[in-house]
């Protein structure tokens, strides 16, 4: 075998192994232990983090930090990887954002000069915007190792009725709007959450006696359906006008689904939870004459009580 693709197979097959003996790559590639003891050197030299340990159970070992093999990637598949990157740059955190960069900077030095340039014009030509948030939500990186690898965490969690320190262990992580969140399993609540990340103060793995469930069948397209406190239900109607209904497209995201006329105007008709009553009123309060909500007579109800505290706000006359 050419000594480039010994040298190409022994890096895949160190990080998948972990823990070996010179003897057994020997072994495996049919060379002597001196041949596999200079391939290690090499390796060493290249980066691959490896570590010795003389004694009858000795050998060498990886470290935690690996190294992976090299792979040829076309021009348009590294493109696309910036591409990807760029386009969640307005998010204030992200999981692994250190990491990202630094991946992507040893990726950007290597590419040909015409590839930097195509990089760097896309840089200026698309955007993804979203909305910029102040507090930035600093545990993304545990909250999804946590997910992935079925932990239990202990947060500090500054919710609207004040802090708690929470076990949870969680579903995964999704960006909204800008925010954050976590749906998890609470251990306080017996039940399913959803934690916003930015109001998590802090996140660690629990050294408490708390022993994580099997959750591997959830996940998040299904986590809801999991929730023991089963939330009420009420119809919503909302007629809109054309300006409403694009307003409804570009940034109500809980609502039913939208039913659009030919002259662009429409109308939500569906169920929603209870809870969320509050959340739609101030929404379409903020839409103006572009909508006009019909039911649930609540929501009307609580979208008049607003409109008149605004009305004795700015009445001088009323003050």
């Amino acid at each position: 075998m050419p000594k480039p693709k010994r040298l190409m197979e022994l890096m895949m097959t160190v990080n998948r192994k972990r823990k070996f003996t010179v003897r057994e790559l020997a072994d495996q590639f049919e060379v002597s232990t001196r041949t596999i003891l200079r391939d290690l050197q090499e390796l060493s030299e290249l980066g691959v983090p490896l570590y010795s340990e003389v004694g009858p159970h000795g050998g060498y070992q990886v470290l935690n930090e690996r190294v992976l093999p090299p792979i040829a990637f076309k021009e348009e598949e590294a493109v696309a990887m910036f591409f990807a990157s760029h386009a969640l740059r307005h998010y204030s955190s992200l999981p692994f954002e250190t990491q990202a960069e630094s991946a992507l900077s040893k990726f950007y030095l290597y590419m040909p000069g015409d590839v930097r340039d195509r990089i760097d014009q896309m840089k200026n030509r698309v955007d993804i915007v979203a909305p910029t948030r102040q507090k930035p939500a600093q545990h993304l990186t545990i909250l999804l190792d946590g997910a992935i690898q079925q932990k239990v965490l202990c947060i500090d969690y500054e919710s609207r009725e004040g802090g708690s320190v929470r076990h949870i262990q969680p579903v995964g992580i999704y960006a909204r709007n800008g925010y954050w969140y976590c749906p998890a399993y609470c251990f306080l609540r017996e039940d399913f959450r959803l934690f916003r990340g930015d109001r998590i103060r802090s996140a660690q793995y629990s050294s408490a006696d708390v022993a994580p469930l099997e959750l591997n069948h959830v996940h998040l397209g299904n986590w809801e359906a999991f929730t023991r406190q089963k939330p009420e239900w009420v119809r919503m109607h909302v007629v809109l006008s054309k300006e409403g209904v694009q307003r409804c497209e570009a940034e109500l995201w809980k609502a039913p689904k939208l039913h659009i006329g030919e002259d662009g105007s429409g109308a939500i008709d569906g169920m929603i939870p209870t809870s969320e009553i509050s959340y739609f009123a101030d929404f379409f309060l903020g839409l103006g004459k572009n909508a006009v909500v019909k039911e649930p007579a609540e929501m009307v109800q609580l979208i008049r009580k607003r409109l008149q505290e605004m009305i004795e706000m700015y009445d001088p006359d009323l003050q």
